[in-house]
């Protein structure tokens, strides 16, 4: 009984070390171009790190914290653009990516959801303002990792924020859209493939 048991437990062992081709903790660190949607928006820059444990050779787990800084934008009751100020907006998600190999030029997907945080901001003509507040949100995204070396596109889906405008008559409310696609360049410190 002690043999069988001694030689399940050891081609136990074989299985989980070839499996685990990768060392399991990584730490991404990007920055980026910020691009928000909605009229009068413009883009901005990014910056990213994300710590990650590969719970097997092909997924990882992580928390990725996000600053990102760009002009929200919305439409006045005339359908002209109005841009808001340039503002942070920082994200605390919880995220998890799927390698499609496990060679050396690794394509992903992943995806993710936690907390966006909002700076409040005015409008360019002193006439509206967007209050701050956190949001319940998501990301989904894609791109390719060679050794240590990361390259991606995310898109980010933060819903929408009411904006209170006075025109000089009256008091109306508006949508400033909130979502924005990061485009991210970045490294990998840790990780790596297991040298036998």
């Amino acid at each position: 009984m002690k043999k069988i048991t001694f030689s399940i437990l050891f081609l136990c062992a074989v299985i989980i070390s070839n499996a685990q081709t990768f060392k399991p903790f990584k730490v991404d660190i990007s920055t980026g171009y910020a691009i928000p949607g909605g009229k009068g928006a413009k883009g901005g820059i990014l910056f990213a790190v994300e710590p990650k444990y590969a719970v097997i050779p092909n997924l990882s787990v992580g928390l990725r914290f996000e600053a990102a800084v760009m002009a929200r934008g919305y439409s006045d009751q005339t359908g002209s653009n109005t841009e808001v100020d340039v503002k942070a907006a920082g994200s605390y998600l919880a995220t998890a990516d799927y390698y499609l190999t496990e060679n050396t030029v690794r394509p992903f997907a992943g995806a993710g959801v936690g907390i966006f945080s909002l700076a409040s901001a005015s409008a360019d003509n002193s006439s509206g303002s967007v209050g701050a507040g956190s949001k319940f949100g998501g990301l989904v995204r894609a791109g390719v990792e060679i050794s240590h070396f990361r390259l991606g596109v995310e898109y980010n889906l933060v819903p929408t924020t009411t904006v209170t405008v006075f025109d000089g008559n009256s008091t109306y409310e508006s949508k400033a859209k909130n979502g924005y696609i990061g485009i991210k360049i970045g490294a990998v410190i840790g990780g790596g493939k297991i040298k036998k």
